[in-house]
């Protein structure tokens, strides 16, 4: 996440959800299909199961992505006990008081922090949901909300974030081997450390989604797409995520536990030059009377990076670009201004 991405700071101050007994008039969307919020198993669909481990996994990969623009994995080598560790940890930061979940405010001048989600500046209503953002090291916010006890949540979240960080390098090349991208190519794309800032590119966002008096008049996460390479999710709850389909409207998903659910991001549809979609999603708060998790590690190109498509050169079936090059700092910019659609912007 950029300063791009940040809403106004007038929207960065998520709700006191431990003193709401309504819902205020800010959060209350109009005109929700209900009928999107049932879940009805025979209604629900299930996205590709990939295993890492598969000898065909390229090409496993890539298909899924061409069909549906996500897939869920398995035998990711994210261990269990590390991914209940930092859920935990996630948990106990939002288990704390408003007043010392302040002290970490984020802003433009301090990225990594408490607030809502980035996309709220393109909704006039607000999103039932609470996150904190980790772009580098947490210590620093980690201290104000724990001061005598922060540095074993620190490495738990370092170590996730380090292990995260494997995969999605690994992801990457398979996927860039399935689009036929060359060795070279791949090195210049891949988000290696930020010469200019010494640090990777890549976000750690927790998101709570806390218990509501009345969940059939609010949203968790409304309707987006990633600007990012592709996202890695780790999703507490079975159910709540939607991906939308222009023949069926919103579809709610179904999930193995035992998964991570990858999806792409703006800037593969860029690179495939359309061959992979960056699908909108959005999360609907269902009947709970406890708090939900998500944990969403993005992970994108350095931001001095320009983006184009990546159109075989001696192909028997040559391509033409159908989305202009952007700097990869700029399409933020383009995408906050056009309202969360920097795909549309850039079409040639």
């Amino acid at each position: 996440m950029s300063d791009e991405e940040l809403p106004p700071a007038s929207q960065l101050i998520p709700l006191d959800f431990s003193s709401v007994q309504t819902i205020p008039e800010s959060h209350l969307w109009p005109n929700l299909d209900e009928s999107s919020r049932k879940i009805e198993p025979d209604k629900m669909i299930s996205i590709p199961v990939v295993d890492l481990n598969d000898d065909n996994v390229s090409e496993l990969i890539g298909k899924a992505c061409e069909k549906w623009g996500m897939f869920q994995l398995i035998n990711h080598g994210i261990s269990k006990t590390l991914i209940a560790e930092t859920e935990e940890v996630a948990r106990c930061l939002f288990a704390l008081p408003k007043s010392q979940k302040m002290k970490t405010l984020q802003s433009p001048e301090n990225p990594t922090g408490y607030s809502m989600a980035g996309i709220s500046k393109y909704y006039e209503k607000l999103m039932w949901h609470e996150g904190f953002t980790i772009l580098d090291s947490p210590v620093d916010g980690f201290k104000k909300l724990w001061p005598s006890d922060y540095q074993r949540f620190c490495d738990i979240m370092e170590e996730y974030r380090l292990k995260m960080k494997a995969l999605a390098d690994k992801l990457i090349r398979l996927i860039f081997k399935f689009l036929g991208i060359s060795d070279e190519e791949i090195v210049k794309l891949l988000p290696y450390i930020d010469p200019t800032t010494g640090k990777p590119h890549m976000a750690l966002r927790l998101n709570s989604y806390p218990p509501c008096p009345d969940p059939s008049k609010v949203i968790g996460l409304a309707a987006h797409t990633d600007t990012s390479l592709f996202t890695m999710l780790h999703q507490a709850r079975k159910y709540g995520l939607q991906i939308f389909n222009e023949k069926e409207g919103w579809i709610p998903l179904a999930r193995r536990s035992d998964t991570l659910i990858i999806n792409i991001g703006d800037f593969l549809q860029i690179i495939s030059n359309g061959r992979f979609h960056s699908i909108p999603h959005r999360v609907m708060i269902q009947e709970t009377k406890e708090s939900t998790m998500s944990m969403a590690f993005f992970y994108y190109p350095p931001s001095h990076l320009n983006v184009s498509p990546y159109c075989k050169p001696l192909s028997e079936t040559p391509q033409t670009p159908i989305y202009k090059g952007v700097n990869v700092k700029e399409y933020f910019a383009i995408k906050a201004k056009n309202s969360g659609n920097g795909i549309l912007a850039i079409t040639i």
